[in-house]
């Protein structure tokens, strides 16, 4: 008896967000963790950069740095972005069965759809998946950071905070599960103008007010506002790890891409 081969969505920015070769990547990720300053304990949930690895990969590092000293590490991975390519309304799960990067494949998690029935603001749409760099930039850090794990992929199109908040209180689960939201922040101002403008919207993302972030301020600002409701909901703590520019790294500065790492702590 025959079986289908599986579902898989193939890598599509490779070679230009990131490397293309497995060496390459392995060999870029790798430096990029090492480089990083990350804080002596991980987090529940992440806000980390999705440019391409050479402008915001070493603020995303700092997130993924920290989440590697976990013991026991995440198991699963429930990762959340903005639709940059597809307009729609709510919040999209990719369909399918796993995703590839060049360094192998990243199993989804079967149960993500069961969990999610009923929520009327979820749906199947492989087309808002198919080309979206915000989530796939994330899967090369993951797979240096953690150990096997299955990932539960959504792009948030035109969705509430109320709408997001829902869903991820559906998958927020324990220790096992850690929750990344994706997002920049300014786009294309000079850099004293954009770290003001940036510092501004950490400081409140950190405090747990961002009710009204616009697309100017942080391009992820609905799924970041759904992780906030919920954040304040559980009583967590949001703080700064890494607050830079393209700039600060590999870009000009006269034009500039803000970026954060931002991590949300069970109160201690």
């Amino acid at each position: 008896m025959s079986t289908s081969p599986p579902v898989v969505r193939p890598a599509a920015v490779a070679g230009a967000f990131y490397p293309a070769s497995a060496e390459g990547l392995r060999a870029h990720i790798d430096g990029l963790l090492d480089a990083a300053r990350p804080p002596a304990s991980p987090a529940k949930a992440y806000v980390v950069p999705h440019a391409g690895t050479v402008y915001s990969g070493p603020i995303a590092a700092t997130a993924y740095a920290a989440l590697r000293r976990a013991r026991p590490r995440p198991t699963r991975v429930v990762l959340l972005g903005p639709s940059h390519r597809v307009g729609f309304t709510g919040l999209a799960l990719p369909g399918g069965e796993a995703f590839d990067t060049p360094l192998g494949r990243v199993p989804l998690d079967p149960l993500a759809e069961p969990l999610l029935a009923g929520l009327p603001q979820v749906r199947v749409l492989p087309r808002a998946h198919a080309q979206e760099h915000a989530l796939e930039v994330q899967l090369p850090f993951l797979q240096r950071s953690l150990g096997p794990f299955t990932l539960v992929p959504l792009v948030v199109g035109d969705a509430s905070a109320e709408a997001v908040a829902e869903v991820l209180e559906r998958l927020w689960g324990g220790d096992e599960t850690v929750v990344l939201v994706s997002s920049d922040l300014s786009h294309f101002h000079p850099l004293a103008e954009a770290r003001a403008l940036d510092a501004h919207t950490v400081a409140r993302i950190v405090s747990l007010d961002a009710g009204g972030l616009d697309g100017d301020e942080a391009c992820g600002f609905r799924p970041i506002e759904g992780l906030v409701e919920v954040a304040r909901h559980k009583g967590l703590v949001a703080r700064a790890l890494d607050v830079r520019t393209s700039g600060d790294t590999a870009g000009p500065r006269d034009s500039v891409v803000g970026y954060a790492s931002i991590a949300f702590e069970v109160r201690s």
